[in-house]
């Protein structure tokens, strides 16, 4: 089950990234978060970049409502999405 708490401007939830994939994909759930396949190698914060880009196309939000909350360098991340609630997230990754 998903890692996700609501709280009073959005959500947020676990990520675990996987850098230097072939493409962009939610590849299912990792423990209690949500696994996230890259192409972005993690150098420099552009994992980090691409996954939030990814994740605000995904549920549809603006990409200025996407963080890393925490786990900036690792791949285990925190992130926080403004504007949106948790039914949405759940619906739209269909967990």
């Amino acid at each position: 089950m998903l890692s996700i708490r609501e709280e009073k401007d959005g959500v947020v939830f676990k990520v675990r990234v996987q850098p230097r994939s072939s493409k962009n994909q939610v590849a299912g759930l990792f423990g209690d978060a949500l696994k996230v396949r890259l192409t972005a190698p993690p150098v420099e914060g552009e994992a980090n970049e691409a996954c939030c880009a990814f994740l605000a196309k995904l549920l549809e939000v603006p990409r200025s409502r996407v963080e890393i909350v925490s786990g900036h360098t690792g791949r285990n991340k925190l992130v926080g999405v403004e504007g949106i609630t948790l039914e949405k997230v759940l619906k739209t990754l269909a967990l």
